[in-house]
């Protein structure tokens, strides 16, 4: 006969506890001996009552109980011990000469492992314990994977904490970038919306004056979600602040002193260059610039990918403006077109991102260019920031109340003259 330390499948260091219950004196006897032949500690019991006192304070690692017994037989010990509430896995090897399958399948419905018929051979014995062995290895090993995979999501969970936390906090950093929404400048007044489709996004809309006269208006919108994109948004919001005019890249300054704004087809040349000499990334950004003169209601425009701007008349005609464009960052010296439009009193200019013509319903249909030329002729009553908000309640109402998909984000500049 092999060793126990041939045979054992668990740690050879590890000895298992069986527990012996059998009413006979001499069965106990018989199998106490082979048991501690090959490795084990070993238990014993005379009854089933007295089992289950024994496996409440120690648990044991299997159970060799005889099924006939006095008082509780090893059915009814068979399912106490099986509801007990015990850390670890106990195999129940049940010994009886019953031999009837209706009998074995009795066993097996109270939560018996195995059977072994009596009398007792040592050789399957040996064999039913080390495959209960093998059970208890398999039970303890997806123990210790489920302990490792509970505490890798304990840790995850405390990371995504963490970084949604920082998510939250960018998303502000990032919603304070457009530091005034609304402005009144006596002669037009200009309304922002921003709105990401999750905590950062890729969208950036503002505005800057450059003199007396004239005011910039940038709508942007970089490729892809999230954290990169977002990134992006801020390092360009630098470069058209109107913190510094000198360092506004849509902004110089004459030689009497005077800022004046350079023409928008070359500012937005200059930030495709910079793109693609300065920044080491696979994004790139739809644009739309635009200088808003207020003595003149000129509104002159360049257009980069984005959609087309849509100018409403007081009588409430909408034109669409601008003839598309290439977007910025993907090839080297691009030329961009410039075009123009002169808004009179009650005129108004939206420039939105593809976020809103690009929502879609419940059954795939995009609210598209016309939805929005739409939506102005609808709620043509309604200005600033109400219109706005109008147009979030629109885009929720189209998408049935879903999440969008996109960041959303618009300027409606509206001329009074």
């Amino acid at each position: 006969m092999q060793s126990s330390r041939q045979t054992k499948t668990l740690s050879d260091t590890e000895k298992l506890l069986v527990l012996v219950v059998d009413d006979s004196k001499l069965q106990r006897s018989i199998l106490r001996v082979q048991l501690k032949k090959w490795g084990y500690q070993v238990a014993e019991v005379e009854s089933g009552k007295e089992a289950v006192a024994f496996c409440e304070k120690t648990p044991p690692d299997l159970v060799i109980s005889d099924w006939m017994m006095p008082e509780m037989d090893g059915i009814e010990f068979c399912k106490r011990f099986k509801a007990m509430r015990n850390e670890k896995f106990g195999y129940f090897i049940l010994l009886t000469s019953k031999s009837e399958t209706v009998e074995i399948a009795q066993g097996l419905d109270n939560g018996a492992d195995d059977f072994l018929t009596k009398p007792v051979s040592s050789a399957e014995l040996r064999a039913r314990l080390v495959a209960g062995e093998r059970i208890l290895e398999m039970e303890r090993e997806l123990k210790r994977k489920n302990h490792l995979i509970n505490t890798t999501l304990d840790e995850l969970k405390a990371l995504y904490t963490t970084i949604d936390n920082d998510l939250i906090e960018a998303k502000q950093l990032q919603q304070s970038l457009v530091r005034e929404r609304f402005r009144d400048f006596e002669r037009a007044r200009i309304s922002l919306l921003l709105q990401s489709s999750g905590h950062v996004g890729g969208d950036l809309v503002g505005f800057f004056p450059i003199n007396d006269d004239e005011v910039g208006l940038f709508a942007i919108d970089v490729s892809g979600h999230g954290i990169s994109s977002a990134l992006m948004t801020a390092r360009l919001a630098g470069y058209m602040s109107s913190a510094s005019k000198d360092q506004n890249i849509a902004i110089e300054k004459t030689a009497s002193n005077e800022y004046v704004p350079i023409a928008p087809a070359k500012v937005i040349a200059s930030l495709n260059n910079l793109v693609l000499r300065e920044m080491t990334t696979e994004h790139y950004f739809t644009l739309v610039y635009a200088v808003a003169n207020l003595a003149t209601g000129r509104v002159w425009m360049s257009q980069a990918g984005h959609p087309h701007p849509l100018l409403q008349r007081a009588n409430g005609r909408i034109e669409t403006l601008g003839g598309g464009g290439l977007p910025v960052g993907l090839l080297p010296d691009a030329e961009y077109d410039e075009f123009e439009a002169t808004l009179n009193s009650g005129d108004r200019l939206l420039l939105f991102s593809d976020g809103i013509s690009e929502c879609m319903d419940q059954d795939g249909e995009l609210f598209d260019d016309e939805g929005v030329a739409s939506f102005l002729t609808d709620w043509r009553d309604k200005g600033g920031q109400d219109l706005l908000d109008s147009l979030i309640f629109t885009l929720d109402r189209f998408a049935g109340g879903e999440d969008f998909s996109d960041d959303v984000s618009a300027i409606l500049w509206e001329h009074k003259g």
